[in-house]
């Protein structure tokens, strides 16, 4: 080996032993600065979901606005100060013309007239539910949408049909829209067919609705979720180096997130419901990342979590800790006052919803907006 090419291999070395040094100097950084950001033990607001912020004093809670994510719809989908309440519920009420229950059912039963094309099944003898049972439970869904039954017990009462029970009617009802779409008519041709099976087989007669009526009702529910499907997010940009994702997770978690099977990050409402999600917008293998984003699944939670003001108040104690600013998906930072706008926007939202009887974060908003 030549002196030429001993110096080229030392310095070859040498430059390599660097740049891994300097990977690992980096590594280190983001790791170190990512448990300073979570090692104070100052009071967290975002930590106490149960608690909106701002509302301890006497001013009014800091709004914040965030980016808005359209979910197949663009942002007109936020509510409409000239949107008229008797032209939302008109399109969302049920137009069905079905013979009436002898007593109405109740909210809290799966069937529930609003949003589900409710079918009796009018009995020639009352049927046991140890009976019905194996017929109906062959029946859950057609295409996306739910089926769920109810039966009319001897006083008069609706309930789930279970075992040891006795129905003198039962009634059927299939989820008319969701997220995805409206209820079609080869869904309902083939829940009417397995229905007539079902009856048939309990001794019972399907009272039908005309397929035309059960079409347009599907369609005006399934544009009321189009026009309600909003989902409201706020980035947090970091303002130097990236953070280290597994030290950010860790600690994040020892916060109050919660890591779902599926890898998201949520924050519950404390009992059982989610306020919010995280993401770190990196893909599994990386290391670090530089921007993070918070999402609230509007017409999902109900406006006394104040999902919108503990989300924001997260964000912001995050921005705060790890050296990081609020910005819109242009990497514009956050105004205050395009965030109190946004606010306004999301009260105006949760008075639609009130006014069409499908209040945010209620079981009828739940099951449409999956």
């Amino acid at each position: 080996m030549t002196d030429l090419q001993a110096s080229l291999f030392i310095i070859g070395g040498a430059f390599l032993v660097g740049v891994i040094s300097y990977n690992k100097w980096q590594e280190y950084k983001a790791k170190k600065s990512v448990e300073r950001a979570f090692s104070g033990s100052h009071d967290d607001v975002l930590m106490t979901p149960g608690k909106a912020p701002g509302k301890d004093s006497g001013e009014a809670p800091p709004r914040h606005e965030p980016k808005l994510f359209e979910s197949e719809l663009d942002a007109d989908a936020l509510p409409r100060d000239d949107l008229e309440q008797s032209a939302e519920q008109q399109a969302i009420e049920p137009q069905l013309g079905n013979p009436a229950p002898a007593q109405a059912v109740r909210k809290d039963l799966p069937v529930d007239e609003l949003i589900d094309c409710a079918i009796p099944l009018v009995l020639e003898a009352p049927v046991r539910g140890d009976k019905a049972l194996p017929a109906l439970q062959s029946l859950r869904h057609v295409g996306n949408k739910p089926i769920h039954f109810i039966g009319e017990d001897a006083n008069g009462e609706w309930e789930p049909v279970a075992h040891g029970g006795i129905y003198s009617t039962l009634l059927a009802g299939v989820q008319l829209a969701n997220r995805t779409n409206p209820l079609n008519e080869i869904e309902y041709s083939e829940l009417v067919s397995r229905l007539r099976q079902i009856a048939d087989d309990l001794g019972a007669e399907p009272d039908l609705p005309d397929m035309s009526e059960v079409m347009h009702t599907a369609r005006s529910l399934h544009q009321f979720v189009i026009e309600h499907d909003a989902q409201l997010g706020v980035n947090i940009q970091s303002n130097g180096a990236p953070w280290a994702i597994s030290t950010l997770l860790a600690a994040l978690t020892r916060q109050g997130f919660d890591v779902r099977p599926e890898g998201r990050m949520v924050m519950s409402d404390g009992e059982g419901g989610l306020l919010f999600s995280l993401s770190t917008n990196a893909s599994a293998v990386a290391e670090t990342t530089s921007r993070l984003t918070l999402l609230l699944d509007v017409p999902r939670v109900a406006p006394d979590r104040d999902g919108y003001g503990a989300m924001v108040a997260c964000a912001r104690s995050l921005a705060a800790r790890l050296g990081g600013v609020l910005v819109d998906d242009s990497n514009q930072p956050l105004a205050d006052v395009q965030l109190a706008e946004i606010a306004g926007q999301v009260d105006a939202f949760y008075r639609e919803m009130d006014a069409a009887e499908i209040p945010a974060g209620s079981i009828r908003a739940l099951r449409l907006f999956s």
